[in-house]
């Protein structure tokens, strides 16, 4: 395996598709044909463009380190837990339909793992899904995993013109589902299962397509609270949560901030006064306001925030850390945001 930095942007995806693929970015074009899977398996050596570095793998990786929730559980609807030596950053459960696979994974760490810890391992390939663990203060960067013969991978979902949204960059344009799609695609192609990738992808979109088949546009405002109680973090206008408000036909009082979890003072989210607050249920219980009940607590006994509408009519809409950022779990997302609509029906 070997990777060669800052190559073309545009490189040919020939396992997956014939058309090539842009440099990788919120802001491409990504086809049908990307996530369509071709008659016969990945032709290597397999050269990608991966948020601004060129990826070439010699063949598919058999011990691969995920050092994000996201992209491990992604690997394993990919039934790729015999490669798979390491896992790390957990912020919930694994997905119940995963759970015997991922038996057999061992976690590194429950956060992020330290790079003598991954190296340790062994491994001959590490995915991410955010950027941070690609940079200094993370793990360790691309070029250092390279010197070991190590390939790595950034999720599409953290990229916008070739740079690391989570890695210290901002976001220019909104994140959509497509680049969850394409990252599916990629990592089929990079270890050899691409009618298994096509087919997860299908599947994906078509409980997005059940989830919202009969959900009209509404006047349903919300907030996305992830975590802490001194300053909390809730979704801007161009990451995943807001994705989720949109595709449910609601609307995030936040749309007009770029950051994709900025932190904001009680007092602003206060007199935005969403109608509905979709609340972080994150099991890492980590910091002050990471479990939800002590979200709702804090929420209902503080003098400011108890005069919310959301608080005083306890519209409430419980989601794990993990559907909140950008993963297969935005799908579960989207189908408890949209059930739980249906159920309030018109908020006065």
């Amino acid at each position: 395996m070997r990777r060669t930095r800052n190559r073309a942007a545009l490189i040919a995806l020939t396992a997956v598709t014939t058309a090539s693929l842009v440099a990788c970015g919120a802001s491409e074009t990504v086809t049908d044909e990307v996530v369509a899977t071709t008659d016969g398996g990945t032709t290597y050596p397999l050269t990608i463009d991966n948020c601004g570095e060129s990826v070439t793998v010699d063949a598919p990786p058999q011990r691969v380190v995920s050092l994000d929730q996201n992209s491990t559980e992604i690997l394993l609807s990919l039934g790729l837990e015999d490669r798979l030596i390491g896992s790390a950053s957990w912020t919930d459960p694994v997905r119940e339909n995963l759970a015997d696979a991922n038996e057999t994974v061992p976690r590194l760490a429950d956060n992020a793992p330290t790079y003598e810890v991954v190296l340790g391992s062994d491994p001959d390939f590490v995915t991410a899904s955010f950027g941070r663990h690609f940079k200094q203060g993370g793990v360790a960067d691309r070029a250092r995993f390279a010197e070991t013969g190590t390939g790595s991978y950034l999720s599409p979902t953290d990229c916008d013109n070739g740079v690391s949204v989570n890695g210290g960059n901002k976001r220019t344009t909104a994140l959509t589902m497509d680049e969850l799609y394409r990252e599916i695609s990629e990592l089929a192609a990079i270890f050899d299962v691409n009618d298994r990738g096509a087919e997860f992808v299908e599947e994906l979109k078509a409980r997005m397509d059940s989830a919202t088949a009969d959900l009209e546009n509404s006047d349903v405002s919300m907030a996305f609270w992830f975590a802490d109680t001194k300053s909390p973090y809730v979704a801007g206008g161009l990451g995943s949560a807001n994705l989720l408000a949109t595709t449910v036909g609601a609307t995030n009082v936040f749309s007009d901030t770029v950051e994709d979890w900025p932190a904001v003072g009680w007092e602003t989210l206060v007199d935005r006064d969403p109608d509905v607050l979709v609340l972080g249920d994150l099991a890492r219980n980590r910091f002050p306001g990471d479990l939800l009940a002590d979200k709702i607590a804090f929420l209902e006994s503080d003098p400011v925030t108890s005069m919310m509408a959301a608080v005083r009519g306890n519209r409430y809409i419980a989601l794990h850390g993990a559907e909140m950022n950008p993963s297969i779990r935005s799908v579960d997302g989207v189908e408890k945001l949209s059930d739980a609509l249906r159920e309030m029906g018109p908020v006065s």
